[in-house]
Order: C-alpha cells, then structure tokens, then sequence
C-alpha cells in the first residue's frame, strides 16, 4: 500500500504511516525500523564557545558533550514555563538543533539576542540539512537519530531500506506515549513546567549551574509537588474515532485537565497521555470527550 501522508498540524506532509500500523509497531520495537523526519527543522550553532553558552542558556548539561552523542534539551521562560523543547549533537566542530516546525524562527531570534561577545554563529539550517530515525532499539529520546545532508536522503533511505522496514508517525506516536515522552505543544501548554510532565533527570539536568527559570525548578523540586502530573490513559478503545488533541479531560463532570496524544498501540490499545490536576485520585476513571479513561502514573 502506498503511504499515507499526515495531512494537518505539526507534522503535516510526514507520513502517516504505510496501511499496516501493527507491524510498522512490531517493526520499531524489534530495532528493525526507520522514518524519515525531514519535516522537522534544524538549527545551527557553531563556534568555539557554543558547547558552554548553550550550557548557560538551556536545561541541559552541555558544556562537555561528547561528539556524537544525543541530548534532549529545553529552555524555560524566566518562571520556568517550558518555551522550547529539542533533541541535539555536536560534531566537534557545530552543534545541531533538531526542533518541531512552528519553533525554529523564533528560537533563532532568541538565540541571536543572546549571543553578546561570545563566539558563536546561528543560522537556520534546515534546507541544508535533515533527521532521520534510524534502524535500531529505541534509546530514552526516541532515535537512535541520523542527521545528514538533504542531497544524501535518497541514498540514506535506500540504504536504511535495506536494513529495514520504513514506519511512518502513527508507530512512532504510539512509542512515544507508551514510553510517556512528552512533546512540546501536545502535552504543555503556556503554563507548563518541567516537573509536571516527567523530564526532570532527562532534558532537564539536575545538577548543574543556573540557567533561566531554574529557580521554579528546583523550589517546586525541593519543597513541593507540581500543581499538576503526566499521565498515560488507557481509553476505551470501542470508538473508531480519536479524541482530539487538547479536549478536556473530566472526573465526574468536572475539568481536571487536557488531553495530549492519542495513539491505538498494538498491545494496550488505545491510549494516550494527557496533563491532569495532581490531586486527582489516581483510581478514579475520567472521561474524554465522553469516553471512559483509566490512569497509568508517569510523575
């Protein structure tokens, strides 16, 4: 069957996925998968002091980071909303950005604002260069990833082809939320913090210098809990039709929180995560968009 294209949002003009979703899952838990994320943009930084100042501006402990070696990063506004969300690598001598379509320009502005004298260069890279997810076991970011030059895609796909078999979002998506890694935009919205949705330890180093809106961070880490927490949910799975991505999430009629992703998974069904009032009984079955809901802790 020929591939289904993801047709609005974010990842608009991906694919869908390729008419057989379970076996595109089966695929990418076995380490025998890949997909093609051109969609998403990339951003360069390079310069002797990159490593250092993107260390001081993000969430993340970069001043030493090995050649090769994938982070998940943020960075926060100064009350410790979450405003960007990214996976990056250095090459020893570039740092490469790889942040969802809709983020770029306005991180480049900021990036750009904060350069003062340091030595460092950025520049939207994304007609230059391209990710691809490639064949292997899911690390704890989602890849193992491949960046590359957008003239060698179509050697890279042939060559990844012949490995292994191509998935589209709709495997990937279930991964994600079964895995329960929050994306930017689906389980944040402008009042997000990092303690909320599990990234504490992961995209958001815990042992490292200040760096804008750690303050909120590291108060609600020590002296309290978050106002609210990630959780998955298992749906009931008898509806063809998906919940929409942002519909209330209600305990016993009352608004408790927001649905994030939704994704039907070829083992648990379907599911989903979504952002939910802490003291939210965790035994207690919501309901979204009037379809019964049950909770998996994740924070």
């Amino acid at each position: 069957m020929s591939a289904v294209v993801v047709e609005e949002g974010v990842d608009k003009g991906a694919i869908w996925h390729f008419g057989e979703p379970v076996k595109e899952q089966r695929a990418l838990e076995a380490g025998t998968a890949w997909a093609d994320l051109s969609h998403l943009s990339v951003v360069a930084v390079s310069g002797e002091d990159r490593l250092k100042w993107l260390h001081d501006l993000t969430t993340q402990f970069l001043s030493d980071l090995a050649v090769g070696l994938w982070k998940s990063a943020m960075i926060l506004d100064p009350q410790g909303h979450i405003e960007y969300q990214f996976n990056l690598v250095d090459d020893g001598a570039t740092t490469w950005i790889v942040i969802d379509p809709g983020y770029s320009q306005t991180l480049l502005t900021y990036l750009n604002k904060m350069k003062f004298m340091l030595r460092v260069d950025v520049r939207d890279a994304t007609a230059e260069f391209a990710v691809l997810r490639a064949p292997g076991i899911t690390t704890d970011i989602g890849g193992p990833y491949a960046l590359l030059p957008r003239s060698e895609l179509v050697q890279m796909s042939a060559t990844f082809n012949s490995v292994a078999a191509q998935v589209g979002m709709w495997a990937l998506d279930a991964e994600r939320v079964a895995a329960g890694r929050p994306r930017i935009g689906f389980e944040t919205d402008h009042k997000s913090i990092p303690n909320e949705i599990g990234v504490l330890n992961s995209a958001v180093h815990m042992n490292k210098g200040c760096y804008r809106g750690q303050e909120t961070v590291a108060k609600i880490f020590n002296l309290g809990n978050p106002p609210r927490r990630l959780v998955m949910l298992h749906l009931d799975g008898s509806d063809v039709a998906f919940p929409a991505k942002g519909v209330k999430v209600e305990n016993d009629g009352v608004v408790v929180g927001f649905l994030g992703t939704v994704a039907r998974h070829h083992e648990l069904g379907t599911i989903a995560l979504a952002v939910i009032k802490r003291n939210t009984p965790m035994d207690a079955t919501l309901t979204v968009d009037g379809v019964p809901a049950s909770q998996q802790a994740i924070v």
